[in-house]
């Protein structure tokens, strides 16, 4: 009697731990009842009914997913190797049960498959250059596609890119010659600036000779104090005009 007593007790204590069921904060119970959706529970300490109730713990946790590398070959026909990383996280837990048999791992396959959409329309130089444009289309579409899942994604940014190397060098000679065209640029431009002043002051000093002679006496000034003991300096018509009529005066 008491061996049949202490059995009934045992179950029932088995029967109660198995009916308690806790999920942290950042979790989320999905119950299954007979089979059928009865929804998500949680956070805390809730009850259910063993045998009859089966449950689906969900990560609401933001997950990061490294893609694979992905060889692609860009819109100008040069081919790369590209990988990149997602976040995303769970925001209807009964969906990411419900909906698909492995949310991650979709997940996964659906970001493989854009990197390499998205990347094929893509020349190169955006890749490189652009790349903060590619990573937001990207966390757009695979978005999109996870939304049915209770999946948001929020961030996609890629990792590497790696180029083949001959098109390296190609593309080391390409900066080096935009460098050496700015360079030149900025060189026209200097002198054109420089010729636009001096014409500016020879206006002034055709206008006003005297500003002329002053300048010539200036120059005649800064010689003198170098270390220099013959100095031959032309001396303008202008200049000897002034003192001639100087002189007459």
């Amino acid at each position: 009697m008491n061996m049949a007593l202490g059995i009934i007790i045992a179950v029932i204590v088995l029967f109660l731990i198995s009916a308690i069921k806790v999920v942290r904060e950042y979790e989320r119970g999905v119950i299954f009842r007979l089979g059928r959706l009865v929804g998500a529970k949680g956070p805390g300490l809730f009850l259910i009914i063993p045998i009859v109730d089966k449950m689906v713990k969900v990560d609401l946790r933001t997950i990061t997913l490294d893609v694979p590398p992905q060889e692609v070959i860009t819109r100008d026909n040069v081919p790369v190797s590209v990988n990149a990383v997602v976040y995303f996280r769970v925001l209807d837990p009964q969906a990411a049960v419900v909906e698909v048999l492995d949310f991650i791992e979709a997940t996964r396959q659906i970001s493989m498959t854009t990197l390499r959409s998205v990347l094929g329309r893509v020349e190169l130089d955006d890749i490189l250059s652009e790349r903060d444009k590619v990573n937001r289309e990207l966390q757009q579409i695979i978005d999109e596609h996870t939304d049915p899942w209770g999946i948001k994604v929020s961030t996609v940014e890629v990792k590497d890119v790696k180029i083949p190397t001959e098109m390296q060098r190609a593309i080391a000679r390409q900066a080096e010659a935009e460098r050496e065209r700015r360079s030149k640029v900025i060189n026209a431009e200097g002198e054109f600036q420089a010729a636009e002043k001096l014409r500016e002051a020879a206006a002034i000093m055709l206008e006003a000779p005297g500003a002329l002679q002053l300048r010539y006496l200036q120059t005649l000034s800064e010689i003198s104090t170098e270390n220099a003991t013959t100095i031959v300096f032309p001396v303008p018509i202008e200049l000897l005009d002034a003192l001639h009529g100087r002189s007459q005066g």
